[in-house]
């Protein structure tokens, strides 16, 4: 599998869309928002510069591209309200892998813009977005050039599938019944990638620069936890059905593994002082429900079937890998057996993904 060509979420605007289902993201982002703020606002207050240039890396589309973006300009403009600074400018960066639906975000933006002059009013400094096609585990600006960088649930894939996976037979991640091999390759892939990403980084951001990073991820250090794998295991097993019933073939499924690393909070801060280049200012662990509309209002008949919403996010993030390597024809069929497999843990199990979010200063 070539990462790079085949891992984007589902674009458009269409019912499986990611656009339509990423209201756990937004959750996440939402979450971290006292970190995010905090962080641009001592940014900024440490040298008030002329103009700011921020880059979201791993932007996708839809809603949430530019949610973070808007909130991260309004603290900004506050601040400088306050203290009667003249407004800075703003460059902002949108950064994805080439397949990203960029299309989508570029139409967006008219509307986006005019809605944020509204909301600043007069005074407020010019906001210029460029998209930024690439991988960022390599250089993707000129050096010294980014005061802040924000990354929400994007660093968890990998650049690669790790190799060496050939006895993960009938999964398609780090599972339960993995074998100890599996699981080192996986955290050495992810000890590689996030290593490059922190250098890359480093050469890019301003002195005292600060970075925001939001990874999915896990509170143990047991790899095979099912806080990170078991949403994944049951995938799999909707897979292997179909393995069993002849409509995939086995060493289609066996060949099939998942380019992620759910990390431990150890584990970020591990790569973090190894690297060298950036100073933790602080290290927090979140949990969010599965199902995106839990607590969220009382949706009863609409959304009493969990395992429908949370197939549907999942479908979002996974859909492009699958369909590459299995073809378009089974995608309707993975995802109804995955929805009836996952509604019977959500009724009686605590389901949540983990999210690890680290705030680094470039030394």
């Amino acid at each position: 599998m070539e990462v790079v060509q085949v891992l984007h979420m589902k674009g458009g605007v269409g019912e499986t869309s990611y656009a339509n289902n990423s209201l756990i993201q937004k959750k996440v982002i939402s979450m971290t928002k006292p970190i995010t703020e905090g962080a641009i606002t001592e940014l900024y207050c440490s040298t008030y510069p002329a103009s700011i240039a921020i880059a979201d890396l791993g932007c996708s589309s839809g809603p949430n591209t530019l949610f973070l973006v808007s909130e991260l300009i309004k603290v900004v403009d506050s601040i400088r309200q306050k203290i009667g600074q003249k407004s800075p400018e703003y460059q902002v960066f949108l950064n994805d892998l080439p397949g990203n639906d960029f299309n989508t975000i570029f139409k967006s933006l008219p509307s986006f813009q005019n809605k944020l002059k509204k909301q600043l009013g007069p005074g407020s400094g010019p906001c210029f977005f460029t998209g930024v096609p690439g991988s960022f585990y390599g250089r993707l600006f000129r050096n010294n050039s980014l005061h802040f960088i924000h990354s929400s649930y994007s660093l968890q894939w990998l650049s690669q599938v790790p190799e060496g996976l050939e006895s993960n037979k009938g999964n398609i991640y780090m599972a339960s019944t993995s074998p100890p091999n599996v699981y080192k390759a996986y955290y050495e892939q992810f000890q590689q990638d996030f290593s490059l990403f922190l250098k890359c980084r480093s050469e890019e951001l301003v002195a005292g620069g600060r970075m925001v990073l939001t990874f999915l991820g896990r509170r143990t250090d047991d790899p095979s936890s099912k806080e990170c794998c078991y949403i994944w295991e049951l995938l799999a097993m909707a897979l292997n059905d179909m393995v069993f019933e002849g409509l995939i073939e086995e060493e289609k499924l066996n060949s099939f593994n998942i380019p992620q690393y759910t990390p431990s909070p150890s584990e970020v801060k591990s790569e973090v002082l190894k690297e060298g280049s950036f100073t933790i200012d602080c290290l927090e662990v979140t949990e969010v429900n599965w199902n995106p509309y839990q607590n969220e209002f009382d949706l009863s008949d609409v959304f009493k079937d969990s395992g429908y919403n949370v197939a549907k996010c999942m479908r979002a993030v996974a859909e492009p890998l699958l369909a590459s390597h299995f073809g378009e024809a089974i995608i309707d069929e993975v995802f109804r057996r995955y929805r009836e497999i996952l509604a019977d843990p959500m009724a009686k199990e605590k389901t949540e993904f983990v999210n690890v979010i680290v705030s680094l200063i470039k030394g």
